[in-house]
């Protein structure tokens, strides 16, 4: 029996278009110039059929960019169409995050079209007694009715099941592909048969049958009551091959590969949060209102506050200012500058508030034609420094790191950074979208920001800060410090009850804060010379391989090019296919040359061939470009507010993905050098994750060996493969030590039976004797997914919290992925916290003692330092005993040390 519960399926590319040129000529837009009028279009529709289906999942389906395998049929299918309007473009983006916000699953399949996905799911879920809805406007779904699928087009109300086919057609939905191939279609491109318009199509098709019948039996045709039926056989006959294109081009496929099937398309509860910020930001405001209303618990006040700005050009107003500054507790604080780079950017101005809604802009260097005179930049922080360097009163901000490090450019140490709103953010909710102000703003105080781009432009022609007009500036710079204040009181309230979560911000990110501006302004040496003569030597190599390629292929042809390589490894060579890509052609991807790199000797080329253009294009060629040319360092930016689980990451470069397990890639590490009469010493912490897991866990199996100090990858392996310790060989030990991290990590055992190369029930052994061997690892696994289930997060020792929507999702897949997270979370976000906690004792006790070694590198679970050679010995005890002691676990932490005259040589 067919479920009562239908299937919607919802064409969302049709819908996008249709409202977009409904909407065209009211040209709605917010008041920043966002067009609107589709995203609205689109989302109307959803919600009513979110009230017409109310217990329905609705799964909505978008076409990909790109090629489709109908334009390798017929290179000019949809050549006729014409470019998508730059105003329904950006529209794409924000619908889609308004639907995933709705808690609808969200599609979008490469290689085929939104049509395709639809009628494979369609097929997919009639098959197991689900019945379908299809909402689309788009006539060519007509085909996809059946019993048990039935179309409703939303806009204009109406409804067809397979008698509405036949009275709108005069055709059943069987014959609607031939219907579409014989008379073509315009819009799509589809040729079609010359000659044969809708009414002489339908007439063949309702006389004879479908074009089958119809080539079988050309010589009934004449007979027919058609205009001109006696040429028409000819014009059928000729145009045969073109016929029979139009028939394949216009036939939806029901036979996707898709990763989801029509059981697993559930609604998840709609992001209140995000529809909130989205609703906001393209001011659809009834529709705010009414999450409001029907969300009201939740909502944040959105009691609008007055407020007075000044532009400060006076020494006088300056003075006042100044006054109310030292007289308060703390205040908010901002910098202006003319680049995000923090080792380019010049000071532009500065802006203070010491009071919701109340708040001053001091220009310092706006230099465009004909700009009001400013106070001197050097006059102003003069005036500032003590007030900016005392511990009091406390300063608040956004991302306090960046003015930190601008100020320091002046010869101003900030000091008294008491709160910065991103941090509080980010303790409060690691897993929360975004951190950035204008994010926050939206969210906790219902308030949208001047954006940048609004007073400065967008694009090449985007205005610095300096080039823009005082009095927008000045509105713009002063929001920001009220804005920051109002922020600081809206969430401070929430992380204060909060004992564990405030001493992760107190005792963690916020003393850890300055240490990363020091790091980044320290930066590290990087031998230019060195990285451009390996991107030259990469290059050569890269020549050799490409030659070695060609050799084997017998032909020359492009490495980079999925097409040519596809024609030489499956066609020409005769390669297996192990898998296809969504078009149905053989997957020339990285796992499927892996794999095939393992038998055949050209895929094997292949990847290094890859492997070394991604070393030269991310490294070799971009490292250089970043070298300050003043001290010849490299400068990374550290982010705190970015990954879930508490790990920093790094950017321009990106320090954590450097490779280290090939020669080519150590050869990296290589030009990061020690100054003269200096060292680089690296501490690394040693299987940090598997020691919180076993004190985590409380196994004693894992507890004994590591307090007994074994190799605890050799351990796994006499235990699991049941041989003493010492008779464990190097290939037992590989297994293990997969073993060991793709656990901790959620590993099944396909992906364990594919990393190892040995079969599904094999690594299923593995993983059942490990937990038999293990069982408090087993039960601590069980333990924190149920924990999470109930409490909806889990949490680090030292009480950060990683919140898991999906943890409850009655979607298989992401409940699983929620779940491994579950598992991991807690192991890498302590390590995460331990690392961090190392880096502030560290520093501290390198202040404490005046030395002059200096961290200049975080990469994961290691700190890098420059270390004058007197200070080797002092160092390298004094950083192994506080990393060490950063955390109290029931095993040992355990840090390696290495030093060198580079980095390679240290690690």
């Amino acid at each position: 029996m067919p479920s009562k519960k239908p299937l919607v399926l919802v064409d969302g590319s049709s819908y996008l278009y249709r409202a977009f040129h409904a909407m065209f000529k009211a040209d709605l837009r917010n008041s920043s110039g966002q067009p609107t009028g589709a995203i609205r279009g689109v989302t109307s529709m959803l919600r009513k059929l979110q009230k017409d289906f109310p217990d329905s999942p609705i799964a909505v389906v978008f076409d990909a960019k790109g090629k489709t395998f109908r334009d390798e049929l017929f290179a000019e299918y949809k050549a006729h169409r014409p470019p998508m309007p730059d105003d329904l473009r950006s529209q794409i983006e924000p619908t889609h995050n308004i639907i995933k916000a709705m808690g609808m699953p969200l599609l979008v399949i490469e290689g085929v079209e939104a049509d395709d996905v639809i009628g494979t799911l369609a097929k997919q879920a009639t098959e197991q007694g689900i019945e379908v809805i299809v909402s689309t406007g788009d006539k060519d779904m007509a085909q996809l009715v059946s019993d048990h699928v039935t179309l409703i087009n939303t806009m204009t109300e109406t409804t067809m099941d397979r008698a509405g086919v036949i009275e709108k057609f005069g055709i059943p939905p069987e014959l609607i592909i031939d219907f579409l191939a014989l008379m073509g279609d315009k819009v799509d491109n589809i040729p079609g048969v010359p000659g044969v318009g809708e009414k002489t199509a339908l007439g063949l098709l309702q006389g004879i049958g479908s074009m089958t019948d119809l080539y079988n039996n050309l010589e009934a045709i004449p007979e027919l009551p058609i205009r001109g039926a006696k040429s028409l056989p000819k014009k059928l006959e000729e145009n045969k091959e073109q016929a029979l294109l139009s028939y394949q081009l216009a036939t939806i496929k029901t036979d996707v590969e898709l990763d989801c099937a029509p059981g697993n398309l559930e609604m998840s509860p709609p992001n209140t949060e995000q529809l909130r910020e989205l609703y906001t930001e393209f001011e659809f405001n009834s529709w705010l209102q009414e999450l409001d209303g029907d969300d009201a618990d939740d909502a944040q006040p959105k009691a609008s506050i007055e407020t007075h700005y000044d532009c400060i050009t006076t020494q006088d107003t300056f003075n006042t200012w100044l006054q109310r500054l030292e007289k308060s507790d703390a205040f908010a604080f901002d910098t202006e500058t003319t680049s995000l780079n923090y080792m380019q950017a010049e000071l532009v101005g500065v802006s203070f508030s010491v009071e919701p809604g109340k708040a001053a802009y001091v220009p310092v260097a706006h230099d465009y034609p004909g700009a009001p005179d400013q106070l001197s930049r050097d006059w102003v922080l003069q005036q500032l420094k003590t007030i900016l360097e005392a511990d009091t009163p406390k300063k608040i901000g956004q991302n306090l790191k960046y003015d930190k490090s601008v100020l320091a450019r002046y010869d101003i140490e900030l000091n008294g950074i008491g709160f910065d709103t991103m941090l509080e953010s980010y303790v409060l909710n690691s897993t929360a979208s975004r951190h950035d102000m204008d994010t926050l703003a939206l969210k906790h105080l219902g308030h949208k920001n001047i954006s940048f781009e609004e007073i400065a432009g967008k694009g090449a022609k985007q205005l610095t800060f300096n080039q823009i007009d005082l009095e927008q500036a000045s509105d713009y710079a002063a929001e920001d410090a009220d804005i920051t204040l109002r922020l600081h009181q809206a969430l401070w309230p929430q992380l204060e009850p909060q004992t564990e979560l405030c001493k992760v911000f107190h005792d963690i990110e916020m003393p850890l804060l300055p240490i990363l501006s020091k790091i980044e302004r320290t930066g590290a040496l990087v031998n230019a010379d060195m990285l451009r003569l390996h991107s030259q030597q990469l290059a050569k190599r890269m020549l050799e391989l490409e030659k070695e390629a060609h050799d084997i292929a017998g032909e020359p042809f492009n490495l980079g090019s999925p097409k040519q390589l596809g024609e030489i490894l499956f066609e020409k060579l005769g390669l297996p296919v192990i898998q296809k890509t969504p078009k149905g052609a053989p997957s020339t991807a990285e796992p499927v040359l892996q794999e095939l790199a393992l038998d055949y000797p050209l895929p094997k080329v292949l990847m290094e061939y890859r492997g070394l253009s991604k070393l030269k294009s991310t490294y070799t060629d971009k490292l250089p470009e970043l070298i300050d040319s003043n001290s010849g360092r490299i400068h990374t930016s550290y982010h705190q507010a970015v990954a879930a689980t508490g790990r920093l990451s790094s950017s321009d470069p990106n320090l954590q993905n450097i490779p280290i397990r090939n020669e080519e890639g150590r050869r990296i590490r290589q030009a990061f050098i020690a100054p003269k009469g200096r060292k680089l010493l690296a501490a690394d912490y040693s299987q940090i994750e598997l020691r919180i897991m076993a004190h985590l866990s409380g196994d004693e199996s894992l507890l004994n060996a590591f307090n007994q100090g074994l190799d605890i990858h050799k351990a796994t392996a006499a235990e699991v493969m049941g041989v003493a310790i010492e008779d464990v060989t190097g290939e037992m030990r590989r297994k293990a030590k997969a073993v060991n991290f793709g656990l901790i990590y959620g590993m099944s055992a396909f992906g364990l039976a594919k990393q190892l190369g040995i079969g599904r029930k094999e690594a299923q052994e593995y993983i059942d004797t490990y937990f038999h061997r293990y069982p408090g690892v087993h039960d601590y696994m069980e333990n924190i997914r149920q924990q999470a289930a109930a409490q909806g997060y889990v949490e680090t020792l030292f009480g950060r919290r990683l919140y898991l929507p999906e943890i409850n999702s009655r979607n298989v897949p992401r409940r699983q992925g929620a779940e491994r997270t579950a598992i991991n979370a807690p192991m890498q976000g302590t390590a995460a916290d331990i690392i961090k906690r190392a880096m502030i004792a560290v520093d501290d006790w390198l202040v404490s003692q005046q030395l002059q070694s200096r961290i200049i590198m975080q990469v994961h679970d290691e700190l890098v330092f420059e270390v004058p050679e007197k200070e080797l010995d002092s160092i390298t005890k004094g950083v192994t005993t506080l990393m060490e002691g950063a955390a109290d676990l029931k095993v040992p932490l355990l840090v390696e040390v290495g030093v060198g005259d580079n980095w390679d040589q240290a690690h």
